[in-house]
């Protein structure tokens, strides 16, 4: 294969998560082109998910190199680092408070987190309402684009960056995600200082988690005064239908709660009771572990097309040091294959003994918190939990 010199290559990113921007800004500050192409019409057009904790070892180190630390430092909240653990009754078993100053984990939204990175592009880098259906091509390149609404594109690289259910991980590997046997359902709720002071008394300015054994629920202060909330059980994956509801029975899905949660104090209940809107059912899946593929030219992988676990605070976070580090392995190689052999070498067995560790670390979620659980503690990550294929 004649492999081109990163400055003259076509680069295209698949997927504008921040996996996917992250890396197009640091191979932009390079002087290397890429276009990244994602299936939402727009920057705005779908709620991007709820808060993410960025830490200095590996999100915070890609933002670096990307120049966006300090505007990431003004947008994020150094107060979401506060962490509660507590049993069923609402009882506080653990509290971890961020000391003055303290920069380990802030909190950003994911919508915030993307417009800071959309922002940052050169215009036009993004091409929106562009999803992706398969990549084809010889092994000696160029690799053909194909997209939904028939058109084609030529390109040297193609980086899968597009999330659980990648449509370009089919070019290096068969592996699908698998459920975990564990399902959340997401609510919504807003206005929290006046609309429900009990519940922002309970869940502090951060983050509340609480399991006892067979369910669990995790609490995320967002930006503007709203709050999502995690419900965390063991079920079927079609458990909504299973139980003869739909996805838009508010009313009914909340009564199967109820009684689901049966033993569980009024207060905590609230977190159940009292949402604004619909529920949100989000499966959690998860790759096959460890999830690794012999070299081929023209693709890779990051993030969770590459490494999907279960969502306990790593993901979004390891998305951007694997976008982080491909960039760079591009701005410092000779050829285009040279660069994404290196970036491999280091990624997959990175991601591949994380994953082992957390391997069926989604039963995690649902246990009782112990009195250490809160100190340093991550929880379930505030992105958007693997749910419908998306590019």
């Amino acid at each position: 294969m004649n492999s081109p010199t990163p400055p003259n290559a076509r680069i295209s990113i698949i997927g504008a998560g921040p996996g996917g921007l992250t890396c197009a800004r640091i191979l932009q500050r390079h002087g290397i082109a890429v276009t990244v192409y994602d299936r939402d019409p727009d920057a705005g057009s779908r709620n991007q998910g709820g808060s993410l904790d960025l830490h200095e070892e590996d999100g915070q180190l890609a933002l670096r190199e990307a120049g966006l630390l300090e505007e990431f430092f003004a947008l994020a909240r150094f107060e979401g680092q506060e962490m509660r653990s507590m049993d069923r009754t609402g009882r506080l078993i653990g509290h971890h408070l961020p000391d003055e100053g303290e920069t380990a984990r802030p909190e950003i939204d994911r919508g915030q987190l993307r417009d800071l990175l959309v922002g940052s592009l050169a215009p036009g880098t993004v091409r929106w309402g562009s999803a992706l259906t398969s990549v084809d091509g010889p092994a000696d390149g160029p690799r053909t684009l194909t997209f939904a609404d028939g058109t084609t594109v030529e390109t040297d690289l193609v980086i899968g960056a597009d999330g659980a259910f990648s449509r370009v991980r089919a070019a290096v590997s068969a592996a699908a995600p698998q459920y975990t046997g564990v399902s959340f359902l997401e609510a919504w709720f807003d206005d929290m200082e006046s609309a429900h002071p009990e519940l922002s008394e309970l869940v502090g300015q951060g983050s509340a988690h609480a399991g006892d054994g067979e369910r669990g629920l995790f609490a995320q202060r967002n930006s503007g005064g709203h709050m999502r909330v995690y419900l965390m059980r063991r079920v079927p994956v079609d458990w909504i239908a299973a139980n003869g509801l739909r996805p838009g029975d508010t009313e009914g899905i909340r009564a199967h709660l109820l009684e689901a949660y049966a033993g569980w104090s009024p207060q905590m209940l609230r977190m159940i009771t009292d949402n604004d809107g619909p529920y949100v059912d989000r499966p959690l899946f998860a790759l096959p572990v460890p999830h690794t593929w012999e070299h081929t030219p023209g693709v890779t992988l990051l993030g969770d097309a590459a490494h999907l676990m279960p969502p306990l605070g790593v993901g979004v976070n390891l998305a951007m040091l694997d976008a982080c580090e491909l960039a760079l392995a591009l701005a410092g190689a000779s050829t285009v294959d040279d660069a994404v052999r290196g970036y491999e070498k280091t990624m997959l067995p990175r991601s591949a003994d994380l994953a082992r560790q957390l391997e069926g670390a989604a039963e995690h979620l649902l246990s009782v918190p112990d009195a250490e659980g809160a100190e340093g503690a991550e929880g379930a990550e505030g992105a958007e939990p693997s749910g419908p294929a998306r590019t």
